[in-house]
């Protein structure tokens, strides 16, 4: 949902001055010399012009999974809020010089121009900057399909002329899925491995486009097994859903190539079992042993917000982890944590206990301690930038120095190792070609990492299966567990949901950490400090517990079970799910610049 927030006009400007001069006129890239674009160097700017035009920015990799089953967010998105999405509200199409088609047409012209550097070049170099071309068209294509379903394919830059290409119809979605793949497999076959290219992990290589070609492939095949018609024309796939075995094989060939190749591996020492995965996005340097593409920040050259919005409680969201996603972890032992018949009663302290490392290093826990005024201290959940209890702190630097100011230097991975070894675990496992071997070289490995006993399940969790209500093999819902916990927010959990067909999670209610009573102070973190209190009305200041943040029950708090239990939040927010919203409409402006284009099937 992340890709389709853009608002620009329409694709089919060749109808006004505007659009004569964006399709006529030299990409942005610029230096439009004759002579630009005719040796190495010139494809070096371009190409690094992709990374700049195309790349989410830090704050789409770390907030993208804000709309989704598992994080609270005090505001909800408009497509979300009832069922009064329209495509008159719609954007993301094209439109200007800034537009979304326009990113495309930069790539063509880039691929159109290519051969004109051919005689300067050596063949390797040629094939790579095709490559890093044909990847950035199957990147745009992938976000255009994940959002609208079919869309017209373009493989050339357009002239103001050819309006007949500029007036087709769209595509279908097979057809365009099927030229991104060739794209893909190009890349992946003929991007470089050059140092230059593979050491830093902030430019397109070969490995970059095999880690995305194992993303893109098990996105549509199980897009398509478990939407039995394409939502774009309410009808069977064509040739009887075929694309499904080949997408999945195809997203296991390419993870078990870069697996095979051990040029990247999981960050792993086990004395740095309680710090080492969250070190991957808290660290300055991009760690290029298990980073495969991310984006560098520098201090005081380079800086971001993420800090200052995840500790403010005006500036961010209060990004919030739910009880249902804390229940996915296991214990240290690998033992399920809702096999405990008490699981539900849990307080947050109990939560925690010989929990999964990796518990700690994304949401506050009672150990959490942090850099406040130049002194490290215990800090516990607050209530004032949390709401549900279980605290973000994934993306955060622990010093407060970063509250207030954009002064964070983190930098964010896009693609690591620990999502390949996942994509390679789900194709195999929906191709029915998962066992033992596949667990202990994908699965096991993430597991251990975070210091949890690896040892394969040998039964089904019912816990999951109910979460999961389309899925009962043991080894898928081990999977869509391990990509919860591993992955969350790193802009992928929304896309998932809309490729297992579970879009209604997006409208559930959030339920956070469990409250034994009301009108109760509670000492989240053992320091001696009353921290919350759960009330049905703030008490006057002379009876206030210093400290305490006091949550009110009614109209955007209440507890499970009234006077006690799982805090629960966002139910005052009217989020409603239809089957309509796995795809958006083609907005209004569009249909009415190209009456060629046709709505999608339940937008009609």
């Amino acid at each position: 949902m992340k890709k389709i927030f853009f608002l620009f006009g329409v694709l089919l400007l060749g109808m006004t001055t505007s659009c004569e001069k964006f399709l006529t006129r030299e990409p942005e890239n610029e230096i439009g010399s004759i002579n630009f674009m005719t040796k190495e160097a010139d494809l070096e700017l371009y190409a690094n012009g992709f990374i700049q035009r195309h790349m989410p920015g830090e704050e789409t990799l770390a907030w993208g999974d804000q709309y989704s089953d598992i994080t609270a967010t005090r505001t909800s998105t408009s497509f979300l809020i009832r069922d009064t999405w329209t495509a008159d509200l719609q954007g993301g199409w094209s439109g200007g010089s800034s537009g979304t088609w326009s990113e495309l047409r930069n790539v063509n012209y880039f691929l159109d121009n290519l051969p004109k550097a051919r005689a300067n070049v050596s063949d390797e170099v040629y094939r790579h900057y095709e490559g890093v071309g044909r990847f950035w068209r199957a990147y745009f294509y992938y976000g255009m399909v994940q959002t609208f379903g079919d869309v017209p394919w373009y493989e050339k830059a357009l002239e103001v002329d050819e309006q007949e290409l500029l007036m087709k119809p769209r595509d279908s979605r097979e057809y365009v899925m099927q030229k991104v793949l060739e794209d893909l497999n190009f890349a992946s076959e003929n991007c470089s491995i050059d140092p230059k290219y593979v050491a830093s992990s902030t430019v397109v290589n070969k490995w970059v486009a095999l880690a995305f070609k194992s993303r893109v492939c098990l996105f549509e095949g199980t897009y398509r097994k478990y939407h039995p018609k394409n939502p774009s024309t309410g009808k069977d796939w064509e040739n009887g859903g075929q694309g499904v075995d080949l997408f999945l094989k195809e997203a296991a060939n390419a993870a078990q190539i870069l697996i095979d190749a051990q040029v990247y591996g999981l960050v792993n020492n086990p004395s740095n079992v309680s710090t080492q995965y969250r070190s991957l996005f808290t660290s300055e340097a991009l760690n290029t042993r298990e980073v495969i593409l991310g984006i560098k920040f520098q201090a005081d050259v380079r800086m971001h917000s993420m800090t200052w919005k995840l500790f403010s409680a005006s500036f961010g969201n209060n990004w919030s982890l739910t009880q249902d996603f804390v229940n996915h972890y296991l214990h240290l032992d690998g033992s399920r944590f809702t096999d405990d018949p008490n699981y539900m009663t849990k307080n947050y302290q109990e939560n925690f206990v010989n929990r999964d490392n990796r518990l700690k290093q994304t949401v506050v826990g009672p150990d959490y301690e942090r850099r406040v005024g130049g002194t490290v201290r215990k800090d516990a959940p607050n209530f004032a930038l949390t709401s549900t209890g279980y605290q973000l702190i994934k993306w955060a630097i622990d010093d407060d120095v970063h509250v207030g100011i954009a002064t964070s230097n983190n930098s964010v991975p896009m693609f690591r190792y620990a999502e390949v070894l996942l994509n390679y675990a789900e194709a195999k496992a929906e191709l029915g070609e998962f066992g033992i071997p596949e667990w202990n070289n994908s699965i096991r490995l993430l597991r251990e990492r975070a210091g949890v006993d690896g040892a394969s399940p040998t039964s089904a969790d019912p816990y999951l299966a109910n979460y999961y209500h389309n899925v009962s093999d043991m080894w898928l819902l081990e999977i869509r567990r391990e990509r919860t916990v591993e992955l969350v927010h790193e802009n992928l959990r929304y896309d998932d949901l809309m490729r297992w067909r579970l879009g209604e999670k997006t409208a559930q209610t959030w339920n956070g950490i469990y409250f034994a009573a009301k009108d109760t102070p509670y000492d989240l973190n053992n320091d001696g400090i009353m921290d919350v209190a759960v009330v049905d009305a703030e008490p006057p200041a002379a009876s206030r517990v210093p400290g305490v943040v006091y949550v009110v029950l009614g109209s955007s708090y209440r507890l499970t079970n009234g006077t006690s239990g799982n805090l629960e939040f966002g139910f005052q927010q009217s989020r409603e799910w239809s089957d309509r919203k796995y795809l958006r409409p083609i907005p209004t402006t569009a249909l009415q610049m190209n009456n060629n284009l046709e709505q999608n099937y339940h937008w009609k």
